[in-house]
């Protein structure tokens, strides 16, 4: 298991870079910049590749509709070249409100795109001449396609530094878990509670492994976690209910009501009334009650906020349900605090 962090969409971005050296120095092995419809990921990468040396560094998550697989393996290819070789491609469905409100595609057929992607970004990295005819994505589009006809198969000039970049893939419904277990070297869920791994992912892992290549390796399941190592418990507590308002505005606002994926990831893991009267709160406008109404079991399990002794509890539990990569998000008051809770984090995980 390794420790990553996020990096937040607000802040001074530069200063933040910078402070990525001092976390670099106390073990943190990965760094993932989110993409939702805030900057661009690829180009704040970019600028990290250059100022660090040894982290990987992950889109989290670069969306499927907004660009053609071909432009996200072209992506890949170069961001692997100027880091040489440190990069990890996550991508992920996003969800209708951001695809069609914001970007203005159709947002269809998410689990085949997945599928479809994973097929073309390789047949790039090999250098293939790429030829694909799928629902979604025809290459070279043809005139019977409604192409001009005269497009024609061709593969990348430039020499991969990987023909297997890993790729990561967002997921936490049943099919699109499947697909990642069957396809992808990574999966990403939200909201990840490892002691209900089996209840919320187990079929579906199973599904997807037992049609896994073994050339792809293992899956590795990737989670992010609020990270504060305290024994003051009113800091805990106020880190804490930051995880609650966060955990309200996807339990109980990222979707309308039966279209909230996370709303069901809950009430898979056994919380069924909890996610519903958290989304009737939310979508009500009653955020702080929302909030409040969020399981504090739930908000405990999922983060690593406490004394050190319980924040290694909580590391075991991680890499007891296969966790791979925790993307830890210190919230810490100061950047010396945080880099000192990641120092500790970066020990228990060894």
């Amino acid at each position: 298991m390794k420790l990553g962090m996020p990096i937040n969409y607000a802040g001074d971005f530069r200063e933040t870079i910078e402070n990525l050296r001092d976390f670099e120095a106390v073990g943190v092995r990965r760094v993932a910049v989110p993409e939702a419809y805030s900057f661009d990921a690829v180009s704040q990468l970019g600028y990290i590749a250059a100022r660090t040396e040894t982290m990987e560094l992950q889109s989290a998550i670069l969306p499927m509709y907004t660009r053609t697989p071909t432009n996200l393996a072209m992506t890949a290819a170069g961001m692997d070249y100027i880091s040489g070789g440190r990069f990890i491609l996550g991508i992920g469905a996003s969800g209708p409100q951001v695809i069609e409100g914001f970007h203005g595609v159709k947002y269809d057929f998410p689990l085949g795109r997945a599928r479809e992607h994973a097929d073309i970004c390789r047949q790039v990295w090999r250098r293939d001449k790429v030829e694909h005819r799928g629902r979604s994505y025809q290459v070279p589009l043809t005139e019977e396609d409604g192409g001009s006809g005269l497009g024609k198969s061709l593969k990348i000039i430039n020499h991969p530094v990987r023909e297997n970049i890993p790729m990561l893939l967002a997921a936490i419904g049943p099919k699109n878990v499947e697909l990642a277990a069957e396809l992808y070297e990574e999966f990403q869920p939200f909201l990840f509670h490892p002691e209900y791994v089996d209840e919320a992912f187990g079929p579906a892992l199973a599904a997807g492994r037992a049609k896994r290549d073994p050339s792809l390796g293992e899956l590795s399941i990737v989670v992010q976690a609020s990270v504060l190592i305290t024994e003051d418990a009113d800091k805990a507590e106020a880190a804490l209910n930051a995880v609650r308002h966060h955990s309200a505005l996807y339990i109980g606002g990222m979707g309308a009501r039966g279209k909230n994926f996370y709303n069901s990831l809950v009430q898979r893991y056994g919380y069924v009334d909890e996610a519903k009267l958290i989304q009737d709160l939310y979508l009500d406008g009653r955020k702080d009650e929302a909030a409040a109404a969020v399981p504090d079991e739930l908000v405990r399990a999922m983060s690593l906020i406490g004394p050190r002794s319980y924040v290694q509890e909580r590391v075991a539990a991680f890499r007891g349900a296969d966790v791979g990569v925790i993307l830890a998000s210190p919230a810490a008051p100061t950047h010396a605090e945080r880099v000192e809770d990641m120092r500790v984090l970066a020990e228990l995980i060894g």
